[in-house]
């Protein structure tokens, strides 16, 4: 198929395609870089992705097989392998659900019988004192007393701390790497955090337009666990930004809390992803599975990652305990890398989504880790070995 001619006569946007089929563009570019839905042509000036009206069959059931948890790796065999294979797939996967189907219900039905009988339940302390900590300000972006308004829904933001938190660091030394940095810029919120060797993202769209000039709000990661607790009981909430502090409030409510800001200077994050080299690898693997396949490796300072044609194997430096997992590995193959598993797998822990795509440039630098189901959120884990340095 030829992806650089340059007529788009018949062809359809990403946007475009997005709604026809009901995926995202966010999905429709991973699966694109998975090799799994390729569109008909790529502007070779600006990247725009174009497709096929009939391409919505196969982006249909892509959709359909990813909504009933099928992982990515398995999917290609059903779009791709012959009758008797995407038939033996299915089926062990229908098994799989149905097993996982009958052991939630079994915990569910244990935990209501162990609730009271007149309904009340012991509540946690989570959300109190949530807001304490020393305010710097409100951030930079001040403008002459101007309040920065922004809503958002409270579970997003929780799930946005509880993603992002993990990646801050905890040396005293450097207590700008121990916050979450809350950017309120463009019409978006971004959270981003690091501990010089991973660092995480999330974009959250506000509700509704956000009101007043941009700010940048170093928050002191600790505080935010419970904060997000509370976060996660209101069906939304509102950030508000100005020269006596910055609040979280229940929109639809009273309640708020204070959000810790922090007086330092957060490292330059952005010339760190502009600074990145475009992958030259990928992996696409079933994201649970990876994770368990390093805990099985136990406590070790590194673990390796070997990328073969329809598999990866996981084991130690010296390939004992390995794993072999199906994974879709498109293009050429990268030597064996390695990762402190202490640090990639609170990064799968964080991710969402029954598949993960790793982009790997090369085995010293940064590997970019993201999942189809919320490219929104994404992390960088470096590599071990060679003496990589650290962000």
């Amino acid at each position: 198929m030829d992806l650089d001619t340059n007529s788009t006569a018949h062809l359809l946007s990403i946007s475009a395609f997005a709604r026809r089929v009901g995926l995202t563009p966010s999905a429709l570019r991973f699966y694109d870089d998975c090799g799994v839905l390729r569109p008909a042509r790529v502007d070779t000036t600006t990247g725009y992705r174009f497709y096929r009206p009939d391409q919505d069959i196969r982006a249909r059931l892509l959709r359909s097989l990813r909504a009933a948890g099928l992982p990515l790796a398995e999917v290609t065999v059903v779009l791709d392998g012959d009758e008797d294979e995407a038939r033996a797939v299915l089926e062990r996967h229908r098994n799989t659900v149905r097993d996982r189907t009958r052991t939630a219900d079994a915990t569910i039905e244990a935990v209501l019988r162990s609730l009271s009988g007149d309904g009340t339940r012991a509540r946690s302390g989570a959300g109190a004192g949530a807001g304490a900590g020393d305010r710097a300000g409100a951030g930079a972006g001040d403008e002459a007393g101007a309040v920065t308004v922004v809503r958002l829904g409270g579970v997003e933001l929780a799930s946005a701390f509880r993603q992002v938190v993990p990646a801050a660091g905890q040396d005293p030394e450097h207590p700008e790497l121990g916050c979450v940095l809350v950017e309120i810029e463009d019409g978006e919120v971004r959270l981003v955090a690091t501990d010089r060797y991973r660092l995480s993202t999330r974009v959250l769209r506000p509700v509704g337009a956000v009101e007043g000039p941009a700010r940048r709000l170093p928050l002191a990661a600790g505080s935010l666990p419970g904060i997000g607790a509370w976060a996660a009981r209101c069906a939304a909430v509102t950030i508000e930004a100005g020269p006596d502090g910055v609040t979280l409030h229940e929109t639809a409510g009273t309640a708020s809390r204070e959000l810790p800001v922090s007086a330092v200077l957060f490292p330059a994050y952005r010339e760190m992803l502009s600074a990145l080299t475009p992958a030259r690898y990928r992996l696409i693997v079933n994201r649970t599975a990876l994770l368990d396949a390093v805990n099985d490796c136990g406590e070790t300072p590194a673990i390796v990652l070997r990328l073969g044609e329809d598999e990866v194997a996981v084991s130690l430096p010296d390939d004992s305990r390995a794993t072999a997992l199906p994974a879709v590995c498109p293009g050429e193959r990268p030597p064996p890398i390695g990762f402190d598993p202490a640090v990639l797998a609170p990064a799968l822990e964080a991710s969402v989504g029954p598949d993960v795509l790793l982009e790997i440039a090369s085995v010293t630098e940064p590997v970019v880790v993201r999942s189809a189901d919320q490219g929104s959120f994404t992390t960088l884990v470096m590599p071990v070995g060679l003496g990589a340095p650290a962000f």
